[in-house]
This record gives structure tokens, sequence and C-alpha cells, in this order.
């Protein structure tokens, strides 16, 4: 029996689905993400991921970066991303994926990730809410948790500027089951692997010009930065309300207080103020800070 995309996504935690840039949006957003990632370099961007730091807070440790963050911020001036991200494309996938109506849907998180250009880099393995010292307890019910939300990473369908991305490892199903002893012993330091193949069960999922990874956050996944390899991956998240305070801090903790203000409204379509308004709904609920999922 053909499994559908959403049992796909729901059974291995990560499913792949080609076209998703519509040729109308290609030049937009290659020219704006090349703006972008020299203003980062430059150092004239602060909200970057910061080399040495895997999570947040990324702080300002050193002056290579391996991502730029908020790229829908006003005060980048680039549109092009927006309207990629409540394109009819990307949200009709997602509340397939979701198996929700566009009107549940909230605006998150848009980042590019990119190649840090001084030194290679990698990602522990993880899961994006679970601290990698959770008991198989704590774990087990962390992963009973629906937090709605889906996150993607998407290369360019130009294949002269990103190649392909082969950055991401992830461990099918495990979003679903507790770690095994076996991969508990490759996930309960802060270092990065050496090999992640020596993680049980990983594979690795080689992106073609025009393709997203669609994956569930907490199934175990690691990444490589080369410093060698030039890297342009739009990486976004998108939630829907249901998810409620189990989402708020693996969003909030990057910073979205600028969401609020009025200038960034006005650059969104009509479908993008609505989900503007529940993850700033999302924000006004919840009472302090909501601190940081995984340390550093």
């Amino acid at each position: 029996m053909t499994l559908s995309l959403k049992e796909k996504y729901d059974e291995q935690g990560f499913v792949v689905v080609p076209g998703l840039v519509p040729p109308e949006h290609i030049q937009a957003l290659e020219a704006a993400g090349e703006r972008v990632i020299a203003r980062t370099r430059a150092g004239e961007w602060p909200h970057r991921r910061t080399v040495g730091r895997q999570f947040p807070p990324f702080g300002d440790g050193d002056p290579d970066s391996w991502g730029v963050q908020h790229v829908m911020h006003p005060d980048l001036g680039e549109p092009a991303f927006a309207r990629w991200y409540t394109s009819d494309a990307l949200v009709h996938i997602v509340t397939e994926l979701l198996g929700c109506q566009e009107d549940d849907l909230q605006m998150e998180l848009f980042n590019l990730l990119i190649n840090p250009t001084s030194n290679s880099f990698a990602l522990r393995w993880h899961r994006d809410d679970v601290p990698e010292n959770a008991s198989e307890e704590e774990e087990r019910d962390a992963l009973s948790i629906w937090h709605h939300g889906t996150q993607w990473n998407t290369l360019s369908p130009v294949p002269r500027a990103l190649r392909t991305d082969s950055c991401l490892y992830v461990v099918p199903g495990s979003h679903k089951i507790p770690r095994t002893p076996e991969q508990r012993a490759h996930s309960s330091t802060l270092d990065p692997p050496k090999d992640p193949f020596a993680m049980p069960g990983a594979i690795q999922v080689t992106l073609q010009p025009g393709e997203t990874v669609f994956y569930n956050n907490n199934i175990l996944h690691c990444a490589t930065y080369s410093a060698k390899e030039p890297r342009v991956t739009l990486h976004a998240c998108m939630g829907e309300v249901r998810g409620g305070p189990a989402r708020a801090r693996n969003i909030l903790q990057h910073g979205l207080q600028w969401m609020k203000e009025a200038r960034f409204a006005e650059t969104l379509d009509a479908r993008g103020k609505k989900m503007l308004e529940r993850i700033v709904r999302l924000q006004e609920s919840v009472n302090g800070d909501v601190g940081y999922s995984l340390a550093n």
C-alpha cells in the first residue's frame, strides 16, 4: 500500500517534497539571500548563528557565522522571504502535514543556514525541545506531546547557486520513541559527532535543487557545516494554534518581539497578517522568560 505524504511524515518523522519554490519566487529569493548573507558576513546584521554556539542564545563570540536569523525582519528590507513563506505552495503542504486548516496556522521562524568561512562546524545529535540528559521516562513524556508544527530546509531550484545539500542527518522514526541505550551514548554530551553514521539508525538526507525536507523538530538529528562547501539553505518553521504553550519555548526562545512592530505587519499580505496575529497571541499568552530548550 502506498502511504500518503502525511502518513510518511507521521511514520518517518520527515519527508522530502519537490517543487515548492514557484518560478515567480526564484530570482527574488536568490537575490535577497545573497544580500542578507553579505550583510551578515560584513557584520552589518547582528541576528546570526555564531560558530561555536549550537543553539540559542547564539551570542557574538566568534565573527564567523553558520546562519542568518530573522530574514523577514523589516530592518533587512527583503519582502521576498515573507512572500514565499506565505505562498500557496508552502501553506498547502504545511496544512496537509499538520492536518489542520489555513486559519490555524501561525507565523514562526525563517532563517538561512549558511557555510562558515573560517572553520567547519557541526551540531550534535539532538531533539530541538528535549534536553540531552532527559531520562527515558522524561523523554517518553516529552515525545508524547504533539507540538503541532513542522520545520523545513529548502534548496533553491537554481543548481549553480546551491548545488546539493547533504548537511542533515536524521534517525527515521525517532520522533516517536525514546533513545535506545546505544543512541543515548551518542547523544548525551554537548559534543558533535566525529562520524554521524556511528549513531544507530542514522541516515543522511541529501536535497537536490528545488527539494524541501520537512521534519518533526523532535526527531533525532544533527548537521555538519563545511567551510569548504558553499551552503545557502532556506530554513523555517510554521505551527498551528493547537500547539499552544507546548510550542512556545521552542519558538519564542529565538526572540520574536520585533514581530509585534506595526511596520512588520505592513510588509505582509492578508494571509501573512492573520498568521502573524496568531503568533503574537502566543507571545502575549506567555508570562515571563520562556528560557532555552537546549544547552550549548
